[in-house]
């Protein structure tokens, strides 16, 4: 027994003295693979429209990149700022957004569950990374050609951004009602269209207010990011887990369209009450306004500078978000907070990707998409008119055209958007025919923008018409059709996409003397829904479906290909992992949760 004792403590001595020592190789060979996983995904995203747009300008445009390298320097901070932002958003905020849509539906009332819904939508749209266009966007408007767009932009941006937050936390509100409820899409959709388009038709009669209406629908793309859908959708999710009255395979689906036009509405009805209030600076203010912005953004150009405004904004974009999350579930849902150092290293890298987005916005973003969009016009505009004045214009609609298809097909979030439409339709809706559509929809909106910017459109006549062409499909659509068409030009405005589109657009409009040049993102969101829309009605008119008979006799060898593909699928969802079981609260299918989930 001594022996055995001693033998015992032997082994307890050198299980106590083993230890690992943790070299840099050591952390290196461990961090290594996953930094690299997450860097690729960032790169993918950012790389190829940066690359496209410095090679167009050098070849097609024969024009140098003032400012290569600083530029370039601001695309990497992008990249470095989105990985940190992205994983801090996966172990900070989001475990706590998705247990709050889990648990909140059983333990609140609706009326608790609808106020934290608004709350929620509207702290979103603050942490949102692309927001941040907005506020910098200001600059590039002239006082005295659009005083009221001015005033919207610099003076009242606050406002502005509020009032598009208070237009998601709306539509967060109507959307999770509609979970519980089980309304149809169209219940909701047909009403915000009627009361945006009225909108519109009344800034469109007053010359001195149509300058808004462009911005006003370009901030529905704004507001549909990698911070907003999550939240959103989980506890949309919930509430339709525990309350909802049906499902149809749609869960999940709608409320990113509804989040698209509520903004849209409220920015419409803000810019209406400032202008007709006398809510707008004279031209004199106006332009004392900007020359002393002008002279304080000159002082504080430095890099120091540049970084501690970034960070600031950061924390006031999240730490607010997070402290309401936190307070709700601990207090309010009476919830214990897990796994609160995972938490707390979350926000510290969110806050930490966000300001570094913020710093490389300015930095490398921006001036690119700036830069591009003031030299389109050397292709078609004299003394240059590299390729003629019709000529010119037909390269800078092909540019247009090409930069929004390859920007849409290299989205990560349209592919899984793809592999979710096809097991909701049993394959009649292939993801390969998604993405097609999805791209060329928005390649098409790209183009049209640009053609707007161009040769001055008013944004009225390129709105109004496709969305009523768009309430006539919507009505003769199905039920899923609807939700995916609506809902897929969500996956194509990204923290990338946002800041390039809506430079380049400005910077078109500076060179050729427009006003403004925004509408470029509304009419990109136009345009995938419309070719998503008509693609649904002829995949539901002429897509193969299952036979009704089950009876041997009636059916022969070549039509039970369709049940091949189903017991394919059902092996699938079955022999699934845990990880993928649990990635949707109360059960709920993952791949029914639209992609940016």
């Amino acid at each position: 027994m001594a022996a055995e004792a001693t033998a015992a403590e032997d082994i307890r001595a050198a299980a106590v003295q083993y230890k690992i020592k943790v070299t840099p190789k050591l952390v290196l060979s461990i961090l290594g693979p996953f930094l690299y996983d997450k860097i690729r995904e960032q790169v993918v995203a950012v790389a190829p429209i940066s690359l496209f747009l410095f090679l167009f300008q050098l070849i097609v445009l024969r024009q140098p990149i003032v400012g290569a390298i600083g530029i370039a320097t601001g695309l990497g901070i992008v990249i470095l700022g989105l990985m940190f932002f992205m994983e801090g958003l996966r172990l900070g905020l989001m475990p706590l957004g998705e247990n709050l849509g889990a648990t909140l539906p059983r333990k609140a009332k609706m009326w608790l569950i609808l106020a934290f819904a608004f709350i929620v939508g509207l702290g979103a749209t603050y942490a949102e990374p692309a927001i941040s266009t907005l506020k910098a966007a200001g600059a590039n408007v002239k006082p005295e050609e659009a005083p009221l767009l001015y005033e919207m932009l610099n003076r009242s941006s606050g406002a502005l951004v509020l009032m598009v937050g208070v237009g998601v936390g709306i539509a967060t509100i109507l959307g999770v009602y509609r979970f519980a409820r089980g309304w149809s899409l169209k219940t909701l959709l047909y009403p915000a269209l009627a009361v945006g388009l009225g909108l519109t038709v009344v800034a469109q009669v007053n010359p001195q207010t149509r300058s808004l209406i462009a911005l006003a629908w370009d901030t529905g793309a704004v507001t549909t990011g990698p911070v907003t859908v999550p939240l959103v959708l989980a506890l949309g999710l919930g509430v339709s887990a525990v309350l909802g009255k049906s499902d149809t395979g749609m869960s999940g689906f709608g409320i990113v369209t509804l989040a698209s036009l509520w903004p849209i509405i409220m920015v419409l009805a803000l810019s209406l009450f400032v202008f007709y209030t006398g809510g707008v600076m004279d031209p004199a203010a106006a332009a004392q306004f900007a020359a002393d912005a002008g002279t304080d953004s000159a002082a504080g150009t430095g890099l120091l500078e540049l970084m501690a405004v970034s960070m600031q904004g950061a924390l006031q974009a999240v730490i607010p978000l997070a402290v309401f999350l936190l307070i709700v579930q601990r207090f309010v849902l009476k919830e214990r907070i897990r796994s609160i150092d995972q938490i707390a290293l979350g926000l510290v890298l969110c806050i930490g990707g966000l300001g570094l987005f913020n710093l490389g916005l300015g930095v490398g973003l921006v001036p690119l998409g700036g830069q591009v969009g003031g030299n389109v016009p050397v292709a078609f505009q004299p003394p240059e008119a590299l390729y003629g004045e019709v000529g010119g214009r037909v390269v800078a609609i092909v540019f247009a055209f090409v930069l929004g298809y390859g920007a849409t097909m290299a989205e990560p979030a349209l592919n899984a958007l793809g592999m979710t439409v096809e097991e909701v339709t049993a394959g009649a809706f292939k993801k390969s025919l998604l993405i097609q559509a999805v791209a060329v929809g928005v390649a098409l909106g790209l183009a049209t923008g640009i053609a707007k910017v161009m040769f001055s459109i008013p944004i009225t006549y390129l709105v109004i018409p496709p969305y009523l062409v768009l309430c006539i499909v919507t009505w003769l659509s199905d039920e899923k059709y609807i939700n995916i068409g609506w809902d897929s030009a969500g996956v194509t405005t990204g923290p990338i996409t946002v800041p390039l589109v809506l430079a380049m657009g400005l910077g078109i409009g500076t060179s050729v003397g427009v006003s403004d040049g925004f509408g470029m993102l509304a009419m990109a969101s136009i345009g995938p829904i419309l070719t998503v829309l008509v693609l649904g009605l002829i995949v539901s008119r002429t897509g193969t479906k299952a036979p009704a008979s089950t009876n041997k006799h009636d059916v022969d060898d070549d039509d039970l290909s369709w049940l091949d593909e189903e017991l394919a699928a059902w092996r699938a969802r079955t022999t699934s992992g845990p990880a993928e079981a649990a990635a949707s609260p109360a059960g709920e299918p993952a791949a029914r949760v639209p992609a940016r989930a």
